[in-house]
């Protein structure tokens, strides 16, 4: 019988399974938003909101009794990254000062392909992730005018130094006058550079 057995083993040794949520923390700490399965999700959730506790209460505390120290020091056994660590004290515990716990959501998003192992998503309260934003930045790219070839580029260039081109008369204040054109029939002469002395 199981009575009184907490958390999950996630077939893992005890130090194996410690390190796996540490790095999965410092994941969702730093990026606001993790993807992994349901049992692992489940055990991340109370794991990362006591570092977020632990973080507003030394900051409630304040800096002259030394308890900001202490809750870094607290937080930095299980963080090993100082930069996830600054954030958390920066601007993720003072975000949910005012919020009594709860600070993590889990999302079932469906089924891995490979095992079958249902998948969620956890993120932080407030932080929603929208898996739809990179695509409508890649869509919103793709609206722009791709760049030429290589030969279009050069081509663009070759009329820049020219100074030819209705953006650069606009931008040099011609932009009443039109650049007059030879006429059809006027070939233009290229010359070319000879040897001196013919062999």
């Amino acid at each position: 019988m199981r009575h009184r057995v907490a958390h999950r083993k996630l077939g893992r040794v005890t130090e194996h399974r410690i390190a796996m949520l540490r790095n999965q923390a410092t994941a969702l700490l730093r990026h606001e938003h993790l993807t992994t399965t349901v049992p692992r999700a489940k055990e991340l959730r109370p794991f990362v909101e006591r570092l977020i506790t632990v973080a507003k209460r030394g900051l409630a505390g304040g800096e002259t009794n030394g308890h900001v120290l202490t809750a870094r020091r607290l937080v930095m056994q299980d963080l090993q990254d100082r930069e996830v660590v600054t954030k958390l004290f920066d601007t993720i515990a003072p975000r949910f000062a005012a919020r009594p716990g709860g600070y993590t959501r889990l999302l079932r998003i469906g089924y891995r392909k490979g095992d079958s192992a249902e998948i969620a998503q956890v993120e932080l309260v407030g932080s929603e992730f929208d898996p739809k934003a990179k695509a409508e930045a890649d869509a919103a790219e793709a609206q722009k005018p791709k760049p030429k070839g290589v030969g279009g580029r050069l081509r663009a260039a070759a009329e820049r130094l020219r100074g030819g081109g209705k953006k650069d008369e606009e931008a040099a204040g011609g932009g009443g006058k039109k650049a007059t054109k030879p006429a059809k029939g006027a070939a233009r002469r290229t010359t070319t550079p000879r040897k001196a002395g013919g062999s």
